[in-house]
């Protein structure tokens, strides 16, 4: 009784007042990804990650060593250290997340498990014309949250004081990471009903490379939203799967037609493989 009325009002000061919140390492076994340290966030706001092996089983489908894969929304990291697990220390796993306060979490998993994983974090949203943004949560300890171009937004009242920039995914590729091109094997994009803008913005790149895609279709997304998520990579020249779970032992239905989209009321998970 005592601790849940602790974790309670930790919660309701969580939700009240702007702190930082800091990290604790875990030691995880990953099977035969072996034991990794892993950073979670004490933000009592924050939900629980589960990191296992059968996420690293999952990643291991798309992303083999030394390939290039991009987590856009990666957050502490719970999907971007499997990624960057299978794309080894001879790969390269980009992590953006803008909500700066998240972003120290994923900074700690990037610098934990030397040797086994080349992780770089980034701090920037992504956009088609390199925008500046506020982040704004509903949350005091931004446990949630996302971009706005103005103070005033759906995401909540509390703002972060500082502008967060926007970078075109192509150019900051072609300027920062254009050796790595041609290894580009998947990319992850979880970004609260804004997937499709992002997957839109980045067209040219994904229709050169054609890696795998990952993308959410939001549970709150409009039925017109869902349909053209889906038609926003089809035109792609791609197969759409939809996913249960971030597990190799998850269900997977490939869809057969737009509307499959709306079937699911809830927030889901597709992933998409380059027709042949």
């Amino acid at each position: 009784m005592f601790n849940y009325l602790k974790q309670s009002f930790r919660r309701k000061i969580a939700r009240r007042v702007t702190k930082e919140y800091p990290a604790n390492i875990d030691r995880l076994d990953l099977g035969d990804a072996g034991k990794i340290d892993f950073a979670r966030w004490d933000n009592p706001l924050a939900p629980p990650v589960e990191l296992t092996a059968s996420t690293v089983q999952f990643f291991k489908q798309f992303i083999k060593e030394g390939d290039l894969a991009i987590d856009i929304g990666a957050n502490i990291g719970d999907t971007t250290v499997p990624m960057a697990l299978c794309a080894g220390s001879s790969g390269l796993t980009l992590g953006f997340d803008p909500n700066p306060y998240v972003f120290k979490i994923l900074q700690k998993n990037a610098s934990l498990n030397p040797g086994r994983i080349n992780l770089v974090p980034v701090p920037n949203a992504i956009s088609a014309d390199g925008e500046e943004f506020y982040f704004i949560s509903s949350e005091a300890s931004f446990a949630n949250g996302g971009i706005s171009p103005t103070k005033d937004s759906k995401h909540g009242k509390f703002v972060f004081p500082e502008k967060i920039k926007g970078v075109n995914l192509k150019n900051f590729l072609t300027q920062n990471y254009g050796q790595w091109l041609n290894r580009f094997s998947l990319i992850k994009v979880d970004t609260e009903g804004y997937d499709k803008e992002i997957i839109k913005s980045a067209s040219d790149l994904l229709s050169q490379y054609k890696p795998v895609i990952i993308a959410e279709s939001f549970g709150k997304a409009t039925d017109e939203a869902k349909l053209e998520l889906y038609d926003v990579i089809e035109r792609l020249g791609y197969n759409i799967f939809y996913f249960e779970d971030f597990r190799i032992e998850a269900k997977v239905e490939k869809m057969t037609s737009r509307t499959d989209m709306t079937k699911w009321k809830n927030t889901i998970n597709v992933y998409a493989t380059p027709k042949k």
